[in-house]
């Protein structure tokens, strides 16, 4: 019972990471996946889930075990000057743009539940929601950080899988798709998002300076371990949780983003619930994820610059500050960056499989990690992890590209 209570008491770094990658993207390619291919492909959530922990937990092995961040190891792995060059600033860079690129569309869709409730432009509460989130990066702390993202995840979890049950699913089929893959004539594209939006850059750096605020020392590895499984499932089940509600409700239907389902649920909730419940579950994933992403660059540059107290170092919250600034102004004005964005989902098509394999290949240094580098199993499973998501970064790189010059 103790042991249960300790790992209770230490979830916290792993919350902050799944909160970050539930964001309207996902919840949007969730929908949408569901709508398009009921149950069918819901086995490529799972796979996300497994790809995400697997990675993840080589980020806190790295941390703890080196007490440095991802982008100091990956910095001083390169003593060819040029190479490093290439590798530190690309990687760095293409971050960076992207959660400025993204910031819009993350304040957009945080207000797109309210905006839905009280009959308020988005473009007006989208500014309103970033002042709040640059006021909670500039004057708190990590702990208040943690503890928001926290309670984000309780409305998510409470709102979305509470919506699943209600709906009644079939459960066979429900496991059939989660346990039988499979890819439905025009699903590939589909299949690719769902693994894409959960599998994040930024949070490889985030998630080593979310475990160095929150865990002293190396012989908190087995909880940092439990934190990473434990958080990253339960996003799991989430992000399930909405295939599964939009796949019994709306199959067949053309949709862009969750609140489509309140309109199926007002049999089961009524007219004034129903919206209700799906707004206020899109609010709070939008609301982590913008609260996630300037935090995720600025750990990045952080990392890479080797700038030292996290949350508390003036230039981090500069970093924070800035990126949080951009989406304040670009959702106010309704400004669209297309090119921006798929610069953005270029880049970090390029140092998506990047930064997987340096993450490998760090963790499997005996003379940084000692007895706790990669075992044969992890090995196993991190070079097919690291594999489909190379895969998935170079798609994503081509796409990205391609529509850029279409």
């Amino acid at each position: 019972m103790n042991r249960f209570k300790d790992i209770l008491k230490a979830l916290g770094p792993g919350m902050v990471i799944t909160a970050s990658f539930i964001g309207p993207g996902t919840v949007t390619t969730m929908t949408r996946a569901g709508a398009g291919f009921g149950y069918s492909i819901l086995w490529a959530v799972i796979f996300s889930v497994i790809a995400t922990i697997v990675l993840q937990e080589m980020i806190i092995r790295l941390a703890l075990v080196t007490r440095r961040g991802l982008g100091e190891a990956i910095y001083d792995l390169f003593s060819n000057t040029l190479g490093k060059f290439f590798v530190v600033w690309i990687s760095m860079l293409a971050v960076a743009i992207g959660c400025a690129a993204y910031m819009s569309g993350d304040l957009l869709g945080t207000s797109l539940g309210l905006g839905y409730l009280l009959d308020i432009p988005t473009n007006i509460l989208a500014p309103v929601v970033g002042v709040i989130i640059l006021t909670i990066g500039l004057l708190g702390s990590y702990k208040v950080v943690e503890k928001i993202m926290l309670g984000l995840m309780v409305i998510m979890g409470a709102t979305f899988i509470t919506t699943m049950f209600l709906v009644k699913p079939d459960w066979g089929e429900v496991f059939s798709g989660a346990l039988i893959p499979s890819i439905p004539d025009g699903s590939i594209i589909m299949v690719i998002a769902l693994i894409g939006t959960t599998v994040v850059p930024y949070n490889f750096f985030l998630h080593a300076t979310a475990v160095h605020e929150r865990f002293g020392s190396l012989k908190y590895l087995t909880l940092a371990r439990w934190d990473t499984i434990i958080s990253i499932t339960i996003g799991g089940i989430i992000s399930a949780a909405i295939l599964i509600s939009a796949g019994t409700l709306i199959y067949g239907q053309e949709v862009d983003n969750v609140v489509a389902l309140s309109g199926p649920l007002v049999p089961v909730l009524g007219e004034v619930w129903a919206p209700v419940f799906i707004s206020v579950g899109l609010f709070a994933a939008g609301f982590s994820s913008a609260l996630a992403s300037p935090m995720g660059a600025a750990a990045t540059v952080s990392s890479f610059f080797k700038w030292e107290g996290g949350m508390k170092n003036k230039k981090f919250k500069m970093v924070f500050g800035l990126v949080i600034l951009i989406g304040v102004v670009t959702s106010a004005i309704g400004f669209e960056p297309l090119e921006v964005i798929l610069l953005a989902q270029a880049l970090n098509g390029l140092i998506l499989p990047l930064i997987a394999i340096l993450i490998y290949i760090i963790v499997n240094k005996k003379g940084l990690m000692g007895k706790h580098k990669n075992g044969p199993i992890l090995n196993i499973a991190g070079f097919l992890v690291v594999a489909v998501v190379s895969f998935l970064g170079i798609y994503s790189m081509i796409d990205a590209v391609t529509a850029f010059f279409g």
